[in-house]
């Protein structure tokens, strides 16, 4: 039985984590890079460029929690795959988002999140020194001890560790395993391009050694800090705490370059796609609610003009959805989308991803980085959930918008960009203006042209258009064959709410789609117990309530109840009506609750 993560437990922020990842469909040499309570980082090193899960499929996973011996299993999706090099040296990126944990697993995570400390490793500590390092780091960080330099290189292999203490009086000692490490990286990686798991950079330095011979450490990256034998516990305390949260900023920094590169190839493989492939995805609706039609009229008005567009409407309405529309329909659709969730990132790191940053303009910044605004200059960019800016931000937002001129974080050249910028808000922006909580004068620039969203709940014209896009869409991506909505599972479906709009309906027909038979219609007991105990049958809307009608109802009622009480078999369930087996398969389906193998 699976459990979503409790509700009842904190959010945490995601933290390093290198564990070994078993998944399903299998992916040779799967690590975790980071972890959060609804998703995690993987790196692999592939067979074949084809091994593994891709975008939108699902995945099982199995891994440890450091320290801890809990084992988690979970089923996740593919948000995003990134591959690069070719053959044997393919190295393979992936972002997964986290679906249902087995039995308890998720809470076990969720405390596993709230509880853990950064994990250091102190080689060759003197039984005083160990003491001290314990005292020093009480409550900020785990530390791990190494008599000898095997024990060390175990312990680092693990990746989780965040920094590496070098302690002891023996100077060759100490100063031999620096160099071990420094000669693994070079060796691992010469370029310094790959993923920040190395610790040959965050080693504190606590032996004895010549001022000279660690000035020229420090200077090619093999040491981060000296703070020479038995140092203050503030400063051992400072250092490693420093190391950890560089560690945790490169990861990140890594993490997002690879999400924004391989965003950008999607979106020059999508314009290259031939106009017409088979298939099609919710975007290519053809939308039957007056409402939506308005929607679309609007789109299709707005998306050759420059102008900014403001898309509010409730989560999960279909906002990135239009927005992909709009890029494709403006004239810009060969040139760059980029999409940036701005309640993703703080404000330092989402600056630096909007306007770029230039080498040295903080710790980390170890290259030039262009931004966001830069690698899409002729196309577009998608800034959703605006609203999460904070007024600093909103004002360097508010001159690009308004000058076109982009500087980033430390430097001083300005370049100049033609971006399209499409804002989205799940919360009505007006609002946020009079509350203060949002700059007047950015609200007025991006309210040039301004769309409402409906909510799907006010529009269930679009459920039967939207469900059958999502079959299609699912049958292609999990590799199923269901057939269409049956009739019970659309009664449903029109009854339910979706306080989760088109994004919780497409959830419902993933999981359906999964759970179908090969060739089998959508029927109700597909759909998730919860969302038909809270459906609300539609009247019928021809008023027709004679004897007649009622009676097909009740039939109706009665053999879709004992198709699923008996799994589906026809037969079995013509035994407990006490009927023809044709005879209940020639009314099943003429009610379109079953169709033949």
């Amino acid at each position: 039985m699976t459990r979503p993560v409790s509700a009842q437990i904190p959010r945490s922020e995601r933290k390093p984590l290198y564990v070994k990842v078993v998944t399903q469909p299998a992916l040779h040499g799967c690590w975790s890079v980071n972890i959060s309570e609804t998703g995690i980082g993987l790196i692999a090193t592939p067979r074949r460029p084809s091994e593994g899960p891709h975008e939108n499929e699902p995945v099982e996973m199995s891994f440890s929690l450091p320290d801890t011996g809990a084992h988690v299993r979970v089923h996740g999706v593919v948000r995003w795959r990134h591959d690069t090099g070719g053959g044997v040296g393919t190295v393979t990126a992936l972002g997964v988002s986290f679906g249902a944990f087995e039995a308890a697993d998720g809470v076990k995570l969720a405390r596993y999140l709230s509880t853990s400390h950064l994990q250091v490793v102190a080689a060759y500590a003197s039984e005083d020194e160990s003491r001290a390092v314990r005292q020093a780091l009480d409550g900020v960080a785990t530390p791990h001890f190494a008599a000898n330099a095997e024990d060390a290189h175990a312990l680092l292999s693990r990746g989780d560790m965040a920094a590496l203490l070098v302690c002891g009086q023996d100077e060759a000692q100490a100063l031999a395993l620096v160099e071990s490490l420094g000669a693994e990286r070079a060796e691992v990686d010469p370029s310094g391009a790959g993923p920040p798991s190395d610790l040959a950079s965050r080693i504190v330095y606590c032996a004895p050694a010549a001022p000279e011979r660690l000035v020229a450490l420090f200077n090619s990256g093999r040491i981060y800090r000296a703070l020479g034998a038995f140092p203050e516990a503030e400063a051992l305390r400072e250092s490693v705490l420093q190391a950890g949260r560089e560690h945790g900023f490169r990861t990140e920094q890594w993490r997002m370059a690879l999400e924004l590169e391989r965003n950008l190839l999607r979106e020059r493989a999508l314009a290259q796609a031939p106009v017409g492939a088979p298939g099609r995805n919710a975007e290519d609706v053809g939308f039957r609610s007056p409402a939506m039609q308005r929607v679309m009229e609007m789109v299709r008005l707005v998306a050759p003009h420059r102008v900014a567009v403001l898309l509010q409407g409730e989560t999960g309405t279909g906002k990135e959805v239009l927005a992909r529309i709009l890029h494709r329909l403006s004239g810009r659709g060969d040139l760059p989308l980029v999409i940036q969730d701005c309640g993703a990132l703080t404000e330092t790191l989402l600056e630096s991803e909007l306007f770029g940053h230039v080498k040295g303009a903080f710790t980390g910044a170890v290259s030039d980085h262009p931004g966001l605004f830069v690698l899409a200059n002729g196309g577009t960019i998608f800034l959703d959930e605006i609203e999460n800016t904070t007024p600093n931000l909103q004002a360097k937002l508010l001159r690009v918008l308004e000058t076109g001129d982009v500087r980033p974080v430390g430097g001083t050249l300005v370049r100049h960009v033609d971006v399209r910028v499409v804002a989205a808000s799940n919360r009505d922006l007006g609002e946020e203006v009079r509350g203060g909580r949002f700059r007047a004068d950015l609200f007025y620039r991006l309210n040039s042209f301004t769309i409402d969203i409906p909510p799907l709940r006010d529009r269930p014209e679009d459920i039967p258009e939207l469900s059958r896009a999502f079959v299609e869409q699912f049958n292609r991506s999990l590799k199923r064959s269901a057939t269409g909505v049956a009739p019970d599972a659309d009664e449903v479906l029109h009854g339910y709410a979706w306080p989760g709009n088109v994004r919780e309906l497409r959830n419902v027909v993933e999981r359906a789609v999964l759970l179908s038979r090969p060739g089998e219609m959508l029927t109700r007991r597909l759909l998730p117990p919860a969302l038909i105990n809270s459906a609300v049958p539609r009247a019928d809307p021809t008023g027709d309530g004679s004897l007649r009608a009622r009676l097909h109802q009740v039939e109706r009622e009665l053999i879709r109840e004992a198709l699923e009480r008996h799994g589906g078999v026809l037969r079995r369930a013509a035994v407990a009506l006490g009927m023809d087996p044709v005879t209940l398969g020639r009314r099943a389906r003429r009610h379109g609750l079953w169709k033949p193998d």
